[in-house]
């Protein structure tokens, strides 16, 4: 199974050294995820599990004020025994669709690739804005919801495990 870990570059760059990522909440194609997208293509789930982690990862930036506002998630393969269902998510919004709980760390040597934000100025202003923005959304304001949604218009770069030391330079 595919995980998609959201991260910090500061995340990230804690995790490099030692290897692994110690994260306890990722996404991924979950049944939930299945039934709400009505749709067969693995792809185009794996798309929205990860455009959902992007989404967690504009959380994590909020909690640190000092990491570069830049979106990062990485996505690892495991086995099925290394998720669990997340705890009282029986009935999911929208935003924790495909969300798990990981029981364990996961070696970044298992990752797959990284993809993160360009360290492009119009990026970098349209996601530091959804992140002051996401506190609004989540209570339901419609207007920093709109804020949050134009961080989605950025696409996340793909790095392969071997760009981690320059994505982080």
């Amino acid at each position: 199974m595919r995980v998609y870990v959201p991260t910090t570059l500061a995340g990230l760059a804690a995790a490099h050294p030692g290897g692994s990522l110690d994260q306890s909440v990722a996404y991924a194609v979950t049944p939930a995820l299945r039934e709400w997208y009505v749709s067969d293509d693995l792809e185009e789930l794996e798309y929205a599990a990860l455009n959902r982690a992007a989404q967690a990862a504009l959380r994590l930036l909020a909690e640190d004020a000092d990491t570069p506002r830049r979106r990062v998630v990485v996505a690892v393969d495991v086995a099925d025994s290394a998720v669990a269902p997340f705890p009282g998510d029986e009935y999911q919004d929208q935003a924790s669709l495909g969300r798990i709980v990981l029981r364990g760390p996961l070696p970044l040597a298992k990752a797959a690739a990284v993809h993160a934000d360009v360290a492009d100025a119009d990026v970098v202003a349209d996601v530091a804005a959804a992140v002051a923005a996401v506190g609004a959304a989540d209570g339901g304001d419609a207007d920093a919801q709109f804020t949050v949604d134009g961080a989605e218009d950025h696409e996340l770069l793909w790095f392969a495990t071997q760009e981690i030391p320059a994505l982080l330079a």
